[in-house]
């Protein structure tokens, strides 16, 4: 399998087997007009297996929640063909519009317009808590 080189671009490497789909449709990737190669159940040179997205431009990506949904995914910044910056993600302390909370007396249940807000509770086992009722939600976007 060939696929091309990016010349400017960014490429989302080390995303979690299975996962590059729903980041696909997270970023809303479908909507670009530039080439998005999705590359799934790579071999990773650590072991195990990988998925690799590949994005033939520089867009805005929201870190936070590329790090909220799988935090050992490593962004790559290309511009004429080298890497000008790499990131590596982390669980973010704080998320916005990513997780819904499901606690029916929850404010964002009666006044829709609030956004739902989750804050970072405990970092080891990825839970977090909605700021206006603190109910807990898993890692993971849902």
């Amino acid at each position: 399998m060939t696929i091309d080189s990016i010349i400017n671009g960014i490429v989302l490497d080390h995303i979690s087997a299975g996962k590059s789909m729903e980041i696909y449709d997270i970023l809303e990737l479908s909507k670009l007009d530039c080439s998005v190669a999705i590359i799934k159940n790579a071999v990773s040179k650590k072991g195990g297996r990988k998925d690799i997205i590949k994005i033939d431009s520089i867009i805005d990506v929201n870190l936070d929640v590329l790090g909220y949904i799988d935090p050992g995914i490593t962004v790559n910044i290309v511009k004429d063909g080298k890497i000008v910056k790499k990131s590596h993600l982390e669980l973010p302390d704080r998320v916005a519009g990513v997780i819904k909370c499901n606690n029916p007396r929850c404010i964002t249940s009666t006044e829709q317009e609030l956004p739902h807000v989750f804050q970072l509770a405990d970092r080891e086992k990825g839970v977090y808590r909605c700021v206006y009722c603190e109910a807990k939600a898993g890692h993971g976007a849902s």
